[in-house]
């Protein structure tokens, strides 16, 4: 039997007195789509930051198809090549052109030429219709342009898992559209993904499974159908109520 693209146990992390997960288990299939849905300080920022290693968890163990990452004296780097992450802040480098920031981290972190790195830059970013924006600067750019950008310098790393992270809530309505489409077509090519979303409907359209976290615990889990239409949890009840009052889902 193949071990998960992804294999969270018992995982715990605190902030001084604030334990923010409490014991997450989570597992990932290959070409799995899992969004994390929860109101804000759930912990759903924070697990995606554990996953990539950008927090040192207290407890558990994270594994990446079979090896414990979170294991002493990992190479941290090497993880990180094979696991794109993706920020509600854009995080491009303002000084940098587009293409410039698509083929910095390829060249650096896994040795590519020069001619490779803009190859693959050029590939992804026609793909994501944004060759004419090659050479602009990230200021020069719309808020959904620039976020797919960052989707693109994700991408062009090859990674073999992908975490977003509210991706779409800092952008002006008419443009998490554009966003989201990215993601729902690298869903359909079986791209295994982390979702923290807040766009519930888009989590009903694209997750293979759906996970509640409430208070650091994953509460309830299940396809999206189960999760949206009945859900068992009264606490899962309340916060899936707020959001169709709020008309967001």
């Amino acid at each position: 039997m193949t071990a998960p693209a992804l294999a969270i146990e018992g995982l715990r992390k605190s902030f001084g007195k604030l334990e923010v997960l409490r014991g997450i288990d989570l597992a990932l299939d290959e070409h799995e789509v899992v969004c994390l849905i929860g109101a804000s300080g759930s912990g759903k920022s924070t697990l995606l930051r554990c996953v990539n290693l950008l927090e040192p968890i207290d407890e558990g163990r994270i594994l990446l198809r079979g090896e414990d990452i979170t294991a002493p004296g990992i190479d941290v780097n090497r993880v990180r090549r094979g696991i794109g992450i993706v920020f509600q802040a854009f995080n491009l480098f303002p000084h940098m052109s587009v293409l410039e920031n698509v083929t910095l981290a390829p060249r650096k972190a896994l040795g590519l030429s020069k001619e490779e790195a803009v190859a693959r830059a050029d590939e992804l970013l026609a793909r994501f219709g944004l060759s004419d924006k090659r050479d602009e600067y990230p200021d020069r750019l719309s808020g959904g342009q620039q976020q797919r950008v960052a989707i693109v310098r994700a991408l062009a790393m090859q990674p073999g898992l992908l975490l977003l992270d509210e991706v779409t809530s800092a952008l002006d309505p008419e443009l998490v559209a554009e966003v989201l489409n990215v993601i729902r077509e690298l869903a359909a090519e079986g791209m295994t993904m982390l979702i923290a979303t807040h766009e519930m409907g888009f989590a009903r359209d694209v997750a293979h499974r759906v996970c509640f976290l409430d208070e650091g615990v994953i509460l309830e889990q299940g396809p999206p159908e189960a999760i949206f239409a009945a859900p068992q949890e009264p606490r899962t009840r309340q916060f899936l109520q707020r959001i169709v009052e709020a008309g967001r889902l």
